[in-house]
């Protein structure tokens, strides 16, 4: 079974850099506090170290 996490969103992209905001959908993120599970992939936590104003990472899953 592989690792996941669950990724919040805790913060707005109005007014953020197109860059910041296609980062957020291709989290599968778009609305404020919805949550996903992620697979704990390099590209995944890329992805949220670039945007750690935005989201937040709740909880590691083995």
């Amino acid at each position: 079974m592989a690792k996941t996490i669950v990724v919040k969103q805790v913060g707005s992209p109005i007014r953020r850099p197109a860059s910041q905001r296609a980062t957020l959908v291709g989290l599968g993120l778009n609305k404020m506090h919805r949550t996903r599970e992620l697979e704990d992939t390099p590209s995944v936590r890329g992805m949220v170290d670039s945007i750690p104003h935005l989201v937040q990472i709740i909880e590691e899953r083995d």
